[in-house]
């Protein structure tokens, strides 16, 4: 019987195409050709590649690849347009360890005004059911009412959130389940959307690779609205006006992940200034003197309504990735509710890091 061909094709940002394509025999890579449009010298050193993933097991990590790959070639070859790493992914995503946008059936669910809190649990929950299987990968909108400052999981909340500040412009504080920054909402003065997929999709891509591959969409999407966006390593999206909004992920057990952002649109600095502490030293490395100049919302940029630029970037999703509307189901709501009363608002969580 003729073995079963395995594909797989792996784009390097900023450099070439890799192809691996390769057969499986008793769990075991066979017949191994690597190929693609990048530059490699000397010429032998294709075939040494090919002999290095040659009987590796069908399960091997995408560390254990590399290490194959780095192990089998001399000092003196070069890799140009292309890496270990990039191999490794290709052969991943030829034996279905490694996923590609096309790979996934997407969802777009429009914003629906929800309290904050409900918005926050709604991320754990659903990038949950993606890790499990149960629903599709999706990118979903957000929206809410109440104004809200949202801390980033391992923030100090006396650290970040100025008390008497909030109280007196009825701020609620909240914490999210990821990492990151302070973020200032009040209805209509952001953009936040979160993206839940499987980690497959990102695969062999490092945590800096990994925000901007999931924001190529969101970049061509700024591009149709006429600004020229780009990345600030680690997690800022910005145009040549300044920042515009910041990312943040959180990988859970189980194969999930949710990676989400916040664009500003048209915020109060002096309130937000008002309510976070933001210190000089989360300045330093920005090149701004006040918090103040930190926001340049997308209104002024872009000069679009609100509502206009979130029906831009769920097009151009829905056209890129050939996503259906979803929504957000009656027991996934109940269990963000359910998350909202056991965690989200509770002061254990909220204060977890005074």
């Amino acid at each position: 019987m003729a073995q079963e061909r395995r594909h797989g094709e792996f784009k390097v940002s900023g450099g070439k195409l890799v192809v691996a394509d390769l057969g499986v025999v008793d769990g075991r890579l066979a017949d191994v050709s690597l190929n693609g449009d990048f530059f490699l010298e000397p010429d032998e050193a294709l075939e040494d590649i090919n002999v290095a993933l040659t009987g590796l097991s069908e399960h091997a990590s995408q560390q254990e690849i590399v290490g194959a790959v780095e192990a089998a070639l001399a000092h003196d070859v070069v890799l140009f347009g292309f890496s270990p790493q990039a191999i490794a992914t290709a052969v991943r995503r030829a034996l279905a360890h490694a996923t590609t946008w096309d790979d996934h059936a997407w969802e777009v669910i429009p914003p629906v005004v929800r309290p904050t809190l409900e918005n926050l649990a709604l991320d754990e929950v659903l990038a949950r059911e993606v890790g499990a299987g149960r629903r599709p990968p999706a990118l979903r909108l957000w929206d809410w009412e109440e104004p809200s400052v949202v801390i980033g999981s391992f923030q100090s909340l006396r650290n970040e959130v100025d008390a008497e500040g909030a109280r007196r412009h009825g701020v609620s504080v909240v914490r999210r389940v990821s990492g990151g920054g302070a973020m200032f909402m009040e209805a209509g003065n952001c953009i936040t959307y979160s993206l839940y997929l499987p980690q497959t999709l990102v695969d062999g891509l490092s945590f800096s690779e990994s925000y901007p591959f999931l924001d190529r969409w969101v970049m061509q999407a700024f591009q149709e609205m006429g600004l020229e966006a780009f990345y600030v390593p680690l997690n800022d999206i910005a145009t040549e006006h300044g920042k515009i909004g910041g990312a943040a992920q959180k990988r859970f057990a189980g194969g999930g992940m949710v990676h989400h952002v916040t664009m500003s649109y048209d915020i109060d600095a002096q309130k937000m200034t008002e309510v976070l502490r933001i210190g000089k030293e989360k300045l330093s490395d920005k090149g701004h003197r006040s918090a103040k100049k930190r926001v340049d919302p997308l209104r002024r940029q872009t000069g679009m309504a609100r509502a206009d630029v979130v029906a831009k970037l769920m097009e151009v999703f829905r056209a890129r990735y050939g996503a259906a509307e979803g929504a957000v189901r009656d027991a996934e709501l109940a269990a963000a509710r359910e998350l909202v009363a056991t965690k989200f608002a509770t002061p254990e969580w909220i204060a977890r890091v005074p």
